[in-house]
């Protein structure tokens, strides 16, 4: 094959940052996708109606008018009323949930994880139908932090059965037995995580700019997740959890975790998907999947891909702010050739 077409692509789980960084990282998706889900995990995080219609508003000024529509968000909290979740609901497409401390910016997490403490919210989100997007991980050793979560799923899935629940950037096999046990769990899956293992990080020289949380895990894991992304079976989607950090906070004595791959996703996902012989499934994997998952209908956006050569940058910059993607300088197969807005 030498040129395959993308539609409508979806990115469904998203960081974008704020001020110059998401000046800069902003149009990067914005040109190649029709709608992203944005992730709320600001300092301060986007609690309120004022600061998700503010938060929106600089993304959309960051997008340089392209045909792409920003899937905003909520950090969840456990005393949100009734109320104030059906005034907000048709200005969201989900809430989000981040256990305290597990990942960047996640100090207004939630502190317990007690169904007592957060069925309040929970079942409001419920009666009005809005999804939970939840950063499924605990504080335990860093190779079993999700598998650990499962059983916080699993009591999430049965307290609460008409509750669409997405299991972010799942990364285990386990994750996936548990995925296909409930009709309510839906997952989104990474390209690094279809791509790496722990190996990559730290097996050679160590490389930050593939440190990520979850962290990339075990071959077997990467085999199983590929093969239901490769299937693009109808409870999973795309959600790259392109995470930007500045270069000097990734290459560091403590370097952050996040990995960048907002302008090379569709170009890899291709190359991957041809690879395996399953470019039939792409579209649905990268957007007709979560149009159903979410009921939601994106801008229309076409990206022609064709088989040739494609050199990854080796950073992004705007003003002071600089971004390493993932596998920095290195060649792929195939390139964007063109992108028709609607």
């Amino acid at each position: 094959m030498k040129d395959f077409i993308i539609n409508s692509p979806l990115d469904m789980h998203l960081h974008l940052r704020d001020d110059d960084i998401l000046k800069l990282v902003a149009p990067l998706t914005s040109k190649y996708f029709s709608g992203a889900l944005i992730m709320p995990n600001l300092l301060p995080p986007i609690t309120t109606k004022e600061a998700l219609f503010a938060y929106k508003q600089r993304i959309i000024e960051s997008c340089n008018h392209d045909n792409f529509e920003p899937l905003v968000t909520i950090l969840f909290q456990v005393d949100y009323t009734y109320e104030f979740l059906k005034n907000i609901k048709d200005e969201i497409i989900a809430v989000k949930l981040y256990p305290f401390g597990v990942t960047t910016n996640s100090e207004t997490g939630v502190s317990s994880m007690e169904i007592t403490v957060l069925r309040p919210t929970l079942e409001s989100m419920s009666k009005l139908g809005i999804p939970l997007c939840v950063h499924g991980e605990t504080k335990g050793f860093v190779m079993d932090r999700e598998k650990e979560f499962l059983p916080i799923y699993e009591s999430l899935a049965i307290n609460f059965p008409d509750l669409k629940i997405i299991m972010e950037h799942i990364s285990t096999k386990e994750s996936i037995e548990l995925l296909k046990k409930y009709n309510n769990l839906y997952a989104t899956i990474t390209v690094h995580h279809l791509l790496l293992t722990l190996d990559d990080v730290t097996g050679g020289m160590l490389n930050p700019h593939t440190f990520c949380k979850p962290i990339v895990k075990r071959p077997d894991d990467r085999q199983a997740l590929l093969e239901l992304a490769l299937s693009a079976h109808p409870k999973v989607m795309f959600g790259s959890d392109s995470a930007p950090h500045h270069r000097k906070t990734k290459e560091c004595h403590d370097g952050a975790a996040g990995v960048f791959t907002a302008p090379i996703a569709l170009q890899l996902l291709t190359q991957l998907f041809e690879e395996h012989g399953k470019l039939d499934n792409l579209n649905a994997f990268i957007s007709l999947n979560a149009q159903k998952i979410y009921n939601i209908k994106p801008k229309s956006k076409v990206i022609n891909l064709v088989k040739k050569d494609f050199i990854i940058p080796n950073s992004y910059i705007y003003k002071n702010e600089e971004v390493v993607p993932m596998f920095n300088g290195k060649k792929i197969s195939w390139s964007i050739e063109k992108i028709n807005n609607g």
